[in-house]
């Protein structure tokens, strides 16, 4: 069957109210990760004067967060199989909630880290769900923009992290920091109440035999009739269920809450299927490969490296760090259904591998001076991290989500989405526990240099592997990965799962 993407209005560029606010409420969990994520960098100045820990304990305590958001992320894939997107939201909410207060009381070094803990398991089940989500009740002429606001609200959650620093920081040491920690506890029980009014994701509702719920659900969110019966055809076409069936609620083998899942994935995959999770798993490497987590967490260590000193003045430099990644992921939002994901990635790593080649050396220039004041390579320091932030954003950091959100089929979606968070997160915590050591080890120069040539390698990867899929529909994937990655834009046949009912 021909896909009907464009047909009944389904690529209008007009937004969806229903849909554009069911993804904003979705994505206010990644409000409350960047926040734990930016608050954190400043954080741990006044936690290591307070607790008295060492830099290995510092490193363990920036990096056992995403360690356990790798567990968190694979649990949330079958979670949200079985009990459905919107429940899995309100599991990582609660989660992130009981991390928050414990963070905040952390009497001590023990408490603290169960607390970081628990905060990471919460962090993999919000990467997962929130992405997922906002692709399954979305257009395709919509979905790089709702896909890419859980970005979006990290973004502005490491922005108020970093504000909240500079807030607190002038609060005495006992308290400033365990109030920067456990205000995430408060965003919690707000989005509690919005979980209240979202409806649940109508590609799920199909997978589970509940048709008559998805139709509904599917009016709401689309610009029109017409396009919410052709959605609706396709879904049902790639869930396995025959398009001329009228009954509300249909009884689908066990397999619909997600067993069977890891076969095809990783034992039996189709040719498009191993591109796709190839795809996926890749993506995810390289956006924290390149360095970015270690600009985030220790950028004000950076900066001293560089020759700013005082503990306000790195804060505020840090500050901007986060205005310049919340400027350029709210300007990608506008532009990633409207310049298309391959070009913006590509773009974005080009970016990415000059700022870095720049970086390393001011910084190897600035160390190789022991520390004298060098003002234009200070100045050079500042710049091209603030460059590097700005093209990360713009490209890598939004098309990551957005991407691997929307290329697995249905029945793999959110199972094979996981493995992605997983590779992220195992990523970003090899960074956060190792960037001390490496920079102590080959400089710090040497480490930006060695994220560039990564981000080179990344390039090339996805130059040669990722096919374009903007203006394409959820259904479409499968088949557009079958065809290569210089598929034209013309229509692709939209292959059926096996569940036919």
């Amino acid at each position: 069957m021909a896909s009907t993407e464009g047909c009944g209005g389904e690529n209008q560029p007009k937004f969806n109210k229903y849909a554009v606010a069911c993804a904003i409420v979705a994505s206010m969990i990644s409000i409350i990760f960047g926040y734990d994520t930016g608050v954190m960098s400043g954080a741990m100045i006044f936690i290591k004067d307070d607790l008295k820990i060492h830099d290995t304990q510092v490193e363990i305590l920036a990096g056992i967060l995403n360690i356990c958001a790798l567990v968190g992320s694979l649990l949330a894939g079958r979670t949200s199989d079985y009990i459905g997107r919107r429940y899995t939201i309100a599991v990582a909410c609660a989660i992130f909630m009981i991390g928050s207060i414990l963070m905040g009381y952390g009497p001590n070094y023990a408490v603290l880290m169960a607390g970081r803990c628990t905060a990471g398991v919460g962090v993999g089940f919000a990467l997962m769900i929130a992405p997922v989500y906002s692709a399954e009740v979305s257009s395709p002429s919509s979905r790089g923009f709702l896909t890419s606001l859980p970005e979006l609200g990290i973004s502005i959650g490491i922005l108020l992290g970093y504000i909240s620093n500079v807030t607190f920081g002038k609060l005495t040491l006992k308290i400033g920091w365990r109030l920067m920690l456990g205000l995430a506890a408060v965003p919690s029980v707000i989005l509690g109440i919005g979980i209240a009014r979202m409806p649940e994701s109508p590609r799920w509702l199909v997978m589970q035999g509940r048709l008559g719920e998805a139709k509904k659900i599917l009016l709401l969110v689309s610009n029109s009739k017409e396009e919410a019966e052709a959605r609706f055809r396709d879904i049902k076409v790639a869930a396995g269920i025959d398009v001329n069936c009228k009954d509300d609620h249909i009884k689908l083998p066990k397999e619909t809450h997600g067993e069977g899942v890891w076969k095809e994935l990783l034992l039996r995959p189709t040719p498009a299927v191993r591109w796709i999770l190839i795809a996926a798993i890749g993506i995810h490497f390289f956006e924290h490969a390149v360095g970015i987590e270690a600009v985030v967490l220790y950028s004000p260590r950076i900066f001293k490296k560089a020759g700013i000193t005082g503990k306000e003045k790195l804060l505020l430099a840090t500050v901007g760090v986060g205005l310049t990644k919340f400027t350029f992921i709210f300007i990608s939002t506008f532009l990633i259904d409207r310049v298309g994901r391959r070009r913006l990635l590509l773009t974005s790593t080009t970016g990415i591998i000059a700022s870095l080649t720049v970086l390393g050396s001011c910084l190897t220039i600035v160390e190789y001076h022991n520390g004298g004041k060098l003002l234009w390579a200070l100045s050079m320091s500042i710049i091209s991290t603030y460059v590097f932030v700005a093209f990360f954003n713009i490209g890598l950091a939004p098309v990551t989500w957005v991407y691997s959100s929307e290329i697995f089929p249905l029945k793999l979606r959110a199972q094979g989405y996981s493995i992605g968070v997983a590779v992220n997160r195992l990523m970003n915590a090899i960074i956060s526990m190792s960037f001390i050591s490496l920079y102590k080890a080959i400089t710090i120069g040497g480490a930006f240099f060695l994220f560039g040539g990564v981000a080179v390698i990344g390039w090339l990867f996805f130059y040669f592997l990722f096919p374009e899929t903007k203006g394409r529909s959820l259904e479409e994937m499968e088949s557009l990965f079958s065809k290569g990655v210089w598929a034209k834009n013309e229509s692709v046949e939209i292959q059926p799962r096996n569940n036919s009912v």
